[in-house]
């Protein structure tokens, strides 16, 4: 079980990352060892290029990043977690399997229609190719699963006909690459977690918590703390009853406290509202779920605290990553050259050409 995620190191990380994606990469870490596979974890940063950005914040985000992926329990003795633009056989996968990506499909995912419209200046073609790049950083490990959130469900979608595009154009002799089937690519599925795959933000609980799209108000930042932390959870939106019950659609604003504490304690939503029993009213949910959330991001923000100031150790860390992952891409890369008809082929590989 290959296991591969990547983030973006974009804005400060917030209460959905850390249970939607981040957890995730820690229990995949150890599902993978148990399995005698890896599992490889990026940091996105040549995604974070293709909006507006000012380079020198970019890299401090980026080791902000790191250092929360570190905080929350990767291990790089356990896994691979490396910076993206490290290693650039994703840039000439994507390139690759640009072939096989209708212009079309990009211009209608959802995710480049909300930014490209929120943009009211240049509109980078990045932004347009962002998902065949996003297809690559997964396809050039065969990795079978990616720990991802509901909102990249696009995403994952196109990767994996990306995959199966490929397999049946250029190399139909070695299988699917799913079903339990090998094949010149692997057809990755995504994994979800069953409680808080999608948190939503306090003040308008029928949007996603986000850095960029939400209010700061209603966005719980992993390193929020005290009193910071306390104001966000008493002011989050609630309705006019009194009832604490689970429904999306008529209580959004209870339903997410609800998520939010059974995600953070690990239990499931019926758990959640059992434990709200003895409840006086919506004051006592705000505080449940503002204590799960204190103390299972208390050990984080800790080890946060040590772990930032040392660049030159987070910089060593994605060093031995991205070592590992340039060997592992390098087989997917060659495999797929070599099928596609690019370079030099396997028969002449000591050979250049002018040679």
């Amino acid at each position: 079980m290959r296991i591969f995620s990547g983030i973006q190191p974009t804005g400060k990380k917030h209460l959905g990352n850390y249970i939607g994606a981040i957890r995730q990469y820690v229990d995949g870490q150890e599902r993978a060892a148990a399995s005698g596979d890896e599992s490889l974890f990026c940091v996105v940063d040549l995604h974070a290029v293709t909006v507006a950005y000012d380079p020198a914040e970019l890299r401090e985000r980026l080791y902000d990043t790191t250092a929360v992926l570190l905080a929350a329990g990767l291990d790089p003795s356990k896994c691979v977690l490396f910076r993206q633009s490290d290693v650039p056989a994703h840039t000439e996968l994507s390139w690759l399997l640009s072939s096989v990506v209708p212009n079309g499909r990009l211009s209608r995912m959802h995710q480049f229609r909300d930014k490209s419209g929120a943009q009211r200046e240049l509109v980078s073609s990045g932004l347009l190719f962002y998902p065949v790049l996003m297809a690559a950083d997964v396809l050039a490990y065969r990795a079978d699963e990616v720990p991802v959130g509901e909102d990249q469900r696009e995403h994952l979608e196109l990767m994996r006909d990306a995959a199966r595009d490929i397999n049946r154009r250029f190399a139909p002799e070695l299988g699917p690459g799913e079903g339990g089937k090998p094949g010149l690519l692997m057809v990755p599925e995504q994994r979800t977690p069953e409680v808080g795959a999608r948190v939503m933000d306090l003040q308008d609980p029928t949007r996603k918590m986000s850095t960029t799209g939400g209010s700061v108000e209603g966005t719980v930042y992993v390193l929020d703390e005290g009193k910071a932390l306390e104001k966000k959870f008493k002011r989050a939106v609630t309705d006019s009853e009194t009832e604490i019950r689970y429904d999306r659609a008529e209580k959004p604003g209870v339903s997410n406290l609800l998520e939010i504490l059974a995600a953070s304690k690990r239990i499931s939503i019926d758990e959640a509202v059992a434990s709200m029993a003895d409840a006086r009213g919506y004051g006592d949910l705000k505080m449940a779920a503002l204590t799960a959330v204190d103390e299972e991001l208390a050990p984080l923000r800790e080890r946060y605290a040590e772990l930032r100031p040392d660049v030159a150790a987070l910089e060593a860390a994605l060093a031995q990553g991205a070592a590992r992952a340039t060997e592992l891409a390098a087989g997917t890369l060659a495999d797929v050259r070599e099928a596609m008809g690019v370079g030099v082929p396997r028969a002449f590989s000591g050979a250049r050409p002018g040679a």
